[in-house]
């Protein structure tokens, strides 16, 4: 990508869309393509290949998606697997019918079989059964992949699918219901410590309700928090034992922009005698504990109180991490260790007190 190309980054406002521009900006990119979900709906055919059709973008990041965590996905099952099949088979569709010369899809660690091997190597695609709670919107991405490898092999674009590990970082949701682990995590442990404080003035502005003590205790209550004999505990969905892998997505932005300049998709076929399993895992491949994550948040944010865990609830795929061998020989590496990434999140999170139950990343 030259400095002045016209590049088009889907879902600008989201998680990895946000990172995307700030790192394209701060690396001078003056060309950048924004529009917000009011502006263009992405679900709509004819709106995207007009919106095509008129700004002619030369590059493509596709980071526009409808996410959310283990509720989210069960609860909203339709909603994750249309919209997402909508929003990637319009822009994809279009960006070939108008010539774009690159495009980046992101999809999702989620769209390998829930006894993938560890780490998870990009050819385990396809090789087992998915996590149950999440099979919509992993079919959805698996489509994704395989719509960018089909439009490559059959009309010789150069569509690229990158599949990141969980993400965190600015911009994050932290909806009480519809976050992923991380940023619901930091929340919860942020309104526990006020509780264990009494500060309930906050407690009530953090979550946009009247100042009424018993109100706002029901209310945290739904949310596994509550306080007896003072003693202040919260309880956590799950057993705690599942390992997870993150990664700071400004490391995410960083290796999308590398992927888009310095790899083709005749980088990743050389030596295949099929084609398949193009895309590309992008993570730290390290992993530790959902409990191991709770307490290193609860010492970033100083809560004297208990944390438990409700081993009744969901626990997801036991363990997610990602072979990130490929990527490594194609050059990347990630910078941000995850203990300075939840510190950064968790003062984000605090100075900004900003709480978004917004989940459409487009």
């Amino acid at each position: 990508m030259d400095k002045k190309s016209k590049i088009y980054i889907a879902g600008h406002r989201g998680l990895v869309g946000s990172a995307l521009v700030r790192n394209l900006q701060v690396n001078g990119y003056t060309n950048l393509v924004l529009k917000t979900h009011a502006e263009l709906d992405l679900t709509n055919q004819q709106a995207v290949h007009e919106f095509f059709a008129k700004e002619q973008p030369e590059y493509v990041f596709l980071a526009a998606a409808k996410v959310g965590g283990i509720h989210a996905n069960n609860t909203y099952r339709a909603d994750f697997i249309y919209d997402n099949l909508q929003i990637q088979n319009n822009i994809i569709h279009a960006s070939y019918q108008n010539n774009v010369k690159k495009l980046l899809f992101l999809g999702s660690s989620c769209i390998y079989p829930k006894e993938a091997p560890q780490p998870m190597p990009e050819d385990c695609l396809l090789t087992g059964v998915l996590e149950y709670t999440n099979e919509p919107y992993a079919i959805a991405k698996i489509a994704g992949i395989k719509l960018c490898e089909s439009y490559n092999l059959q009309y010789g674009t150069n569509y690229i699918a990158v599949m990141p590990t969980n993400l965190y970082g600015p911009n994050d949701n932290f909806d009480l219901e519809k976050s992923h682990v991380l940023p619901a995590m930091i929340r919860k442990i942020h309104l526990a410590k006020l509780l264990d404080e009494g500060n309930y003035l906050e407690i009530a502005k953090n979550l946009s309700i009247n100042p009424d003590n018993t109100l706002l205790e029901k209310t945290l209550a739904k949310y596994g928090i509550t306080k007896i004999a003072k003693i202040t505990t919260l309880k956590l969905w799950g057993s705690g034992n599942p390992y997870r892998e993150f990664l700071h997505v400004d490391d995410m932005a960083d290796a999308c922009i590398y992927v888009m300049n310095k790899v083709d998709f005749t980088d990743l076929i050389k030596g295949k005698s099929e084609i398949r399993n193009t895309h590309i895992n992008i993570g730290t491949g390290e992993d530790l504990t959902i409990r191991e994550l709770a307490y290193l948040i609860k010492e970033q944010i100083q809560f004297n109180g208990q944390i438990e865990f409700d081993a009744t609830k969901p626990d997801g795929t036991y363990r997610k991490l990602q072979d990130v061998s490929k990527l490594h020989q194609l050059g990347w590496r990630h910078k941000i260790k995850l203990s300075s990434g939840v510190k950064e999140l968790s003062d984000w999170y605090l100075n900004n007190n900003l709480v978004s139950s917004k989940n459409d990343q487009f």
